[in-house]
């Protein structure tokens, strides 16, 4: 089943909005209608407003956000995605919620997500075809962007939580580098992976949101000449073969940006950074079983199995495996610099292929976890359909800090895969 409506774009409303066409309520308008007449189907949200309200003047007045339910907001319950927290209200809002208020923005409702953002999926269905899974655990920002709902949405990677569903759903979603945007206020996963990021529809769009967040304007890349990058092209042999079209995908990518003008060579990663794939599972789950001591403790009836799966194995984790996990990963992240000096970026895959059929799994992040055990800001920019019209997407990742060489290179891409279309 296709996308019924056209994709919202946060610029375009917001140059509308400045034009005077629009009024930041009508924009909200058109939000709120989408949402009336496809939420049924989607199921992307799971608490909604009674009505959709222009917050504040700012930069993103007029803009209605969808945010991921591990997120506190204080008008609104917060349910993690779990029963065990069956309309909890908080107090006050995440800071990165509070941000969004104080930009203008209008939140339209929590999104939903996989309980605890782990693996169980949630009700969410993918806007391009209802027969398959958006991805996850940040299931309904995705697919509420990608289906016209919203412009904008945030969501968290711990493992591939925004990438890969931004990529089986056909939007942009960008993973900021670690902790650019707070992550006060999230139902923590493991605290040292967890990170927020978002989903709009343009490179330009998620830059102009992320720079409306972090007062950072050197992230707006609208009206940028984005130049022309080195890119590293990479293939992370060390966490299997994709299927045959996201490599074709990413192969047309690489094709494109070095017609577009970008130096293009085939990058090997240094030897320790497959380990640090190897470890961002003992890392992720010895933190979760903490995190989520007392919801294993006091309700573990109510853990979805794969949850209480996971949660069970990570009990006999002992410290001394976590503890050289998390010196793995320091000594990957030097290695990693050696990379920098020979590319601006590196262009990968951001899933293992188009969206699986069925409900009952979000996919896999083996092309994601390594990046976000990194830190590094990672984009994923789409990248065609498949035989069957599902989408695929490529992934752009600049090192740590360099969000906006992430930007404008996923910036570069875009415009090449435009042209070559």
């Amino acid at each position: 089943m296709p996308i019924a409506r056209p994709a919202l774009s946060v610029l375009d409303l917001r140059r509308r909005i400045d034009d005077g066409a629009l009024t930041p309520e009508a924009a909200l308008r058109l939000s709120q209608e989408a949402i009336d007449a496809d939420e049924p189907a989607l199921r992307a949200f799971v608490q909604r407003p009674a009505a959709l309200e222009a917050g504040r003047p700012g930069p993103l007045s007029g803009i209605a956000v969808g945010v991921k339910d591990v997120f506190d907001t204080a008008d609104l319950p917060t349910e993690y995605g779990s029963p065990i927290y069956a309309g909890w209200r908080p107090k006050a809002d995440a800071p990165v919620v509070a941000a969004l208020r104080a930009a203008g923005a209008a939140v339209a409702g929590k999104t939903a997500t996989t309980a605890f953002a782990y693996l169980d999926p949630a009700a969410t269905v993918n806007p391009h075809d209802h027969g398959h899974t958006p991805g996850g655990s940040s299931s309904g920002s995705a697919a509420a962007v990608a289906a016209g709902l919203v412009p904008l949405a945030i969501g968290t990677q711990t493992g591939g939580s925004v990438i890969r569903p931004a990529a089986y759903c056909g939007v942009v979603g960008v993973k900021p580098s670690y902790r650019l945007l707070p992550t006060v206020g999230l139902k923590a996963y493991a605290w040292s992976l967890d990170t927020v990021g978002l989903f709009a529809v343009t490179v330009a769009d998620a830059g102009f949101a992320l720079a409306s967040l972090t007062g950072r304007q050197d992230l707006r890349v609208d009206g940028v000449a984005p130049g022309a990058p080195r890119v590293g092209l990479l293939r992370q042999d060390f966490a299997g073969e994709p299927d045959p079209e996201a490599d074709e995908a990413l192969r047309q990518a690489a094709q494109a940006v070095e017609r577009a003008g970008a130096v293009l060579k085939p990058i090997a990663l240094p030897s320790l950074l497959a380990e640090a794939f190897r470890v961002h599972p003992t890392l992720q789950d010895f933190e979760a079983r903490q995190a989520l001591a007392w919801e294993y403790s006091a309700h573990p009836a109510d853990l979805p199995p794969k949850l209480k799966s996971a949660l069970d194995a990570a009990q006999s984790i002992p410290v001394e495996a976590y503890d050289d996990a998390r010196r793995t990963a320091h000594r990957a992240r030097g290695a990693l610099d050696t990379v920098w000096e020979e590319v601006d970026v590196l262009l990968t895959f951001s899933a293992p292929g188009p969206a699986p059929r069925g409900l009952g799994s979000t996919g896999e992040a083996r092309y994601n976890r390594l990046w976000t055990l990194m830190g590094t800001p990672c984009v994923n920019v789409p990248a065609g359909f498949s035989a069957g019209g599902l989408p695929l997407g490529v992934q752009v990742i600049a090192p740590f800090g360099r969000d906006r060489s992430a930007l404008l290179a996923a910036l570069h891409l875009e415009a090449a895969l435009r042209r070559s279309a």
